[in-house]
């Protein structure tokens, strides 16, 4: 058992969340794994029964689990400075890294060893979202129910072409009602369900309920008045305030939804410069979902009326960061005052516990979609009444892509070589490959 031990200084928490935010690569693992080592092992300034009941808790709200971990910590050592504090930190450093990459990507993929280079990552990604396809699906797939929840999610999405929110969120709703009935079918617990017996802390809930609202749909508010709601700006932060409140199951799950929407209905950007943005965030701290923001420089930077393209993208790629992190803050503040409650609702485990089952078959249709699009250059969609079929054309299959992504498929599983590693080896392997 750990003891937490007296809580830090201000200054002291801020040198550790800067660091932490610096280092945080791997995706939500290793970035929980690197918290764990940090502020439990370390300095015990959480016991492990708090950073563990408070992961759970993390994983019941929408968005990245891992920075809003770090959001609640800061949260339970210095109050609310301290949560707003640890969870800039955790977003900051990638944020930075991304937008330089970003706009490195706008001026120079046209340029012949950038389009080389990334064909190779591209063929990277395929690997690396089929690892997270496998992983994620050993650990949530422990019971017949769940499987059928992950084959009916990628049927609905690969098949049907339903929507993200309404699969994922109709999986939470079956799972609720499951765990009332059986919960062994999702192999939860069944022991006493009984509740903290603490006040409940309404007020607080609810100031922080209204402060975050306002601040999340402030800038929001100056881009209908200044721009219009027919201008880019206002349909990014439309969209990706809508992504923020189902972004249930981690970045992956809610990638194939963003790339649908981004690619297909929005034009903002093509399907192979989606996987682009995948290897990028692949390679920079802080969250994965942090490629929403190169989604919206390039939605802003290709349509910049009044602006010039640099501070178009400038102006996309922070109003995307916001409306995607502020709700993050708002889920924290307003409902970690309730977590010991939280942590005995049977029903809400139920209904992630489903949704978790489900995430498994929406990374399926993530893999598939960008296995098709890297591998081919041109593919088509036929409808036969409701039925979705996504047909390659055969004639335009890249064998190098291919080459490369069974290379990747080999480094990650058979060597089992970190993703950092792979994205490098492929890059170079596609500079080379474009030689001939």
């Amino acid at each position: 058992m750990t003891v937490s031990t007296p809580e830090p200084e201000f200054s002291e928490l801020l040198r550790v969340f800067a660091r932490i935010g610096f280092l945080s690569f791997g995706g939500p693992a290793g970035q929980i794994a690197l918290m764990h080592r940090e502020l439990v092992e370390e300095r015990k300034w959480v016991s492990e029964e708090q950073y563990l009941h408070a992961l759970n808790f993390c994983h019941l709200l929408p968005g990245p689990e891992a920075q809003q971990l770090a959001t609640w910590i800061g949260w339970k050592l210095h109050g609310v400075r301290g949560g707003l504090s640890a969870g800039l930190l955790f977003i900051l450093p990638g944020a930075f890294v991304i937008f330089g990459l970003s706009v490195l990507y706008a001026y120079a993929a046209h340029l012949f060893w950038f389009a080389a280079l990334f064909l190779g990552i591209k063929a990277a990604v395929v690997a690396i979202v089929a690892q997270a396809l496998i992983r994620i699906a050993g650990r949530a797939l422990n019971t017949p129910v769940k499987r059928i929840l992950a084959i009916a999610a990628f049927i609905a999405l690969f098949f049907f072409s339903l929507p993200f929110p309404l699969v994922v969120l109709g999986s939470g709703a079956i799972g609720m009602v499951v765990a009332a009935w059986r919960a062994e079918l999702l192999a939860l617990k069944t022991g006493n369900d009984s509740v903290s017996i603490a006040p409940r802390p309404w007020g607080k809930s609810f100031r922080a309920v209204c402060l975050w609202g306002v601040i999340w749909v402030a800038p929001m508010a100056f881009v209908f008045l200044t721009v219009g709601p027919d201008h880019v700006l206002w349909r990014i932060g439309e969209f990706f305030s809508q992504l923020a409140v189902v972004t249930f199951g981690g970045a992956y799950a809610v990638l194939a939804y963003m790339a649908q929407e981004a690619v297909q209905a929005h034009g903002w950007l093509s399907a192979g410069e989606m996987a682009d943005g995948l290897g990028l965030a692949e390679t920079t701290p802080g969250p994965l979902i942090m490629v929403t923001q190169y989604v919206g420089f390039l939605a802003a930077f290709r349509a910049p009326e009044p602006f010039s393209p640099m501070i178009a993208g400038l102006l996309g790629a922070t109003l995307t960061t916001w409306v995607t992190f502020a709700p993050c803050f708002l889920w924290i503040f307003a409902l970690a005052p309730w977590i010991e409650r939280l942590e005995h609702a049977k029903r809400l485990k139920g209904g992630l516990a489903a949704l978790t089952a489900a995430v498994v078959g929406v990374i399926a249709n993530l893999s598939i979609w960008f296995l098709i699009h890297v591998i081919f250059t041109i593919v088509n969609e036929q409808r036969f009444g409701f039925l979705r079929f996504v047909l390659p054309d055969w004639a335009s299959f890249d064998w190098r892509a291919a080459l490369l992504a069974a290379l990747s498929g080999i480094l990650i599983f058979r060597l089992k070589m970190n993703v950092i590693k792979v994205l490098i080896i492929a890059g170079i392997g596609g500079l080379l490959l474009a030689q001939l």
